[in-house]
Formats: C-alpha cells, sequence, structure tokens
C-alpha cells in the first residue's frame, strides 16, 4: 500500500479527531442493551450504514433471541488471494433501556462519559475511521481484504454469534480485536482468563421446623457446606478465582428448606485448568447422605493464553507505537471477550485495539478524547503491516 508514513497518519488522525467524537456520541445515544434485540438492532442499521458509505458490503446475521449480527466486507478475498484480516468488536452493551437519561453523552475535562462508550462504541467508531482514512490513502484500495465482525450478545456470553465468529476466524491472517485497552497508559490484551459459569443445586426435605425439624433435610445447611468447599478451588496465584456470586433457599423461615441454589463465576488463565476445575466441581457429593446436589454449567470462554503469534503480532503494534512516538505496553486480564475464542484456534489474535478510558460497565464509564486519533493511527498501521 502506498500510504503517508506513520507521523502524517497521526496527524491526519488528530485532524479528524472532532469528526470520531461526533461519530462515539452517535453510536452511545442510541442504546443497544444485550436483551433487547429492537434496540441493538436499531444501532445495528446505523452501523451498517455507516461502514456502507465508506464501502464496506454489509451482510446481516439473523439471530432470533439477540440483535443481528454484522459482517461488512471490504475487498473480496480470491482463492489465491490474500487471506483477510477480521476486526472484532459488539454491539451490545450491560445498560438496560433508559440509562442515557441518568448518563447522558457528555464530554468533560478531557473525557466523554456515557454508557458503552469505551465498551464499546469508541472502539466501533475507531474501526470506522480507521478504515475510511486506508481507503483514502490508497484510491479504495487494501492490501489484503479486511470484515468487520460485530456481534449483539458478546456481554452475554455470545451463544449465537460463536459458530460464525469461530468460522470467519479460521480464514482469516489475523484477528484483531477492538475491545477497550488495558488501563490508561493503554496496553494491549495478550492474555485473556477463561471464564465459566456453574449453578449448584440442592434438594433436601421440608418440614415444619417447630413441630418436625428432625423429619426435615436442610437444603440451606448443605448449600452453605458445599459453599465453603467450592472456594477452597481458588488459586489466585495461579490465575483460578471461583466467586460464588449469588445464593438463595428456602421459603419461609418456619420450615426447613428442601431447596436451595448458588450461582458461580470461575475465571483460569490455563486451559487445562479450567477442565480442572469442571472435574473438581462435578466430583462434589453431598455432606449430608439425605440431600441430592446438581451441578451444571461449564467454561464458555476458554482462556486466551500468551503464545508466538499473538506476540509477534503485539511487536508490530510496539514497534509502529514508537514510530508514532509513545511506548505500547501489554497486558494480561481476567475478563473475557470473542477474542477468547478465535486465540483457541491458534489464529494470531490481538486484543485492546479500542480506546483509552475506565469504568467498563460503571456509572463513571468514559474515553479519553485526545487517545482516540492515536488508537486509530495504531489500528490503521498495523493492519497495512500485516
Amino acid at each position: 500500500m502506498n500510504l503517508p508514513g506513520a507521523t502524517e497518519q497521526l496527524r491526519y488522525f488528530e485532524k479528524q479527531q472532532s469528526r470520531i467524537l461526533t461519530t462515539v456520541r452517535q453510536l452511545v445515544e442510541i442504546e443497544s442493551p444485550s436483551d433487547l434485540k429492537s434496540a441493538v438492532d436499531r444501532l445495528g442499521t446505523v452501523v451498517a450504514s455507516r461502514f456502507a458509505d465508506i464501502g464496506g458490503r454489509v451482510r446481516v446475521h439473523r439471530a432470533e433471541k439477540f440483535g443481528n449480527h454484522l459482517q461488512i466486507d471490504f475487498s473480496r478475498r480470491r482463492a489465491a488471494g490474500p487471506k483477510p484480516i477480521l476486526l472484532v468488536g459488539h454491539l451490545d452493551t450491560v445498560y438496560p433501556m433508559g440509562t442515557i437519561s441518568r448518563m447522558p453523552c457528555r464530554a468533560a475535562k478531557g473525557n466523554l462519559h456515557g454508557p458503552g462508550v469505551l465498551d464499546m462504541k469508541s472502539g466501533i467508531a475507531i474501526m470506522l475511521h480507521a478504515l475510511e482514512a486506508l481507503l483514502n490513502w490508497n484510491e479504495g484500495r487494501l492490501g489484503r481484504p479486511v470484515t468487520v465482525w460485530l456481534v449483539s450478545d458478546e456481554e452475554v456470553g455470545s451463544s449465537s454469534s460463536r459458530p460464525t465468529t469461530e468460522s470467519l476466524a479460521r480464514t482469516a491472517e489475523a484477528v484483531l480485536v477492538v475491545e477497550p485497552a488495558a488501563g490508561r497508559n493503554g496496553a494491549l490484551k495478550t492474555a485473556r482468563k477463561g471464564v465459566g459459569e456453574y449453578t449448584l443445586e440442592v434438594t433436601g426435605r421440608a418440614a415444619h421446623s417447630g413441630l418436625d425439624f428432625e423429619k426435615g433435610e436442610n437444603a440451606v445447611v448443605e448449600l452453605a457446606r458445599q459453599i465453603v468447599e467450592i472456594a477452597k478451588l481458588a488459586d489466585p496465584a495461579r490465575g483460578m478465582t471461583v466467586n460464588v456470586g449469588k445464593a438463595s433457599g428456602g421459603t419461609r423461615v418456619n420450615v426447613v428448606p428442601a431447596e436451595a441454589r448458588a450461582a458461580m463465576d470461575v475465571r483460569v488463565a490455563r486451559t487445562a485448568d479450567g477442565s480442572a476445575i469442571d472435574k473438581e466441581l462435578r466430583a462434589l457429593r453431598p455432606f449430608n447422605p439425605h440431600c441430592r446436589i446438581r451441578i451444571s454449567g461449564g467454561l464458555n470462554r476458554p482462556p486466551m493464553e500468551p503464545n508466538s503469534k499473538t506476540a509477534g503480532l503485539y511487536a508490530q503494534a510496539a514497534d509502529l507505537a514508537r514510530e508514532l512516538g509513545w511506548k505500547l505496553e501489554q497486558a494480561s486480564v481476567g475478563g473475557g471477550s470473542d477474542g477468547n475464542f478465535t486465540s483457541a484456534l491458534g489464529i494470531p489474535t490481538l486484543d485492546g485495539l479500542g480506546a483509552v478510558g475506565e469504568g467498563a460497565h460503571a456509572e463513571h464509564e468514559s474515553v479519553v478524547i485526545s487517545e482516540l486519533p492515536r488508537r486509530a493511527a495504531l489500528l490503521a498501521g498495523l493492519m497495512a503491516r500485516i
């Protein structure tokens, strides 16, 4: 590709900062909670139109329970041609409809605030403007095909989008995940923990707590003893955590509870540790032989483990960042993304190429406005070099 140098590219995006910011605002103000298909589809329609305006060919992957997923192709892949770059992101947010009324999209002290502004409406804007620049600089052509893949259910496990994510990744040269950067220093994510969700259900026997206490088998007591055992499985030093985040049971205070349940979150840094914890959980047995227990669930995102392919992509990005004038760091994080799926397939995957900010999923969620041009320059330059 015949492109301007790295410094000139950065200057270009600095001049485009107000346009990038306007795009971010537009996307943030269209609320898109994962569980409201009509809202996510409304955003998807706008996003599809914006990418189509710069030459993308939009394909809508319809979903029944979630919003539709968007595949936007730039330059059709030829049989003997180079493999495409896959840009990955998501349209959905964790915020319920109406949040924008109490968390309005606003600029203050160099930051842009709003629901989903960091995770990850700004990432979609960075993709759009980076691709627009590459096309403008090279007379409407790209060095290799690029596919933008935006899903609607990432925040709730990616159950409907995962098969297509993996299918697209298998044909790609590399996967660039435009999720938020790690921390205020803008580090890229070269490792992520795997994520699992499990439910423990306990069945006992109900009885009147005053008249027939001895005839009851207390499911809540059994659950409590199981939770103590489950907590022992955590090994934070190894990157393994097990959090029982929700527990419930019983009906009335004067009834020996016949049922109880707990939901837990599992995080692992290594695939082997996920299998080990799964085995330990399924091996649990009742302390009270008159109670029954049942474990359901499993690991729904494999860990994104450090590997040489990811290291190679990070090295390219770090070299580019030096040319752009800063030191780009890398980080391992506890949260998962769709990059976990692509990395587990052995496809070179680099995550955290989106905006710099803080407060993802929280009321103070925000992005650093002055960092938007640098992130766009980084993404555009990396696409040009792969």
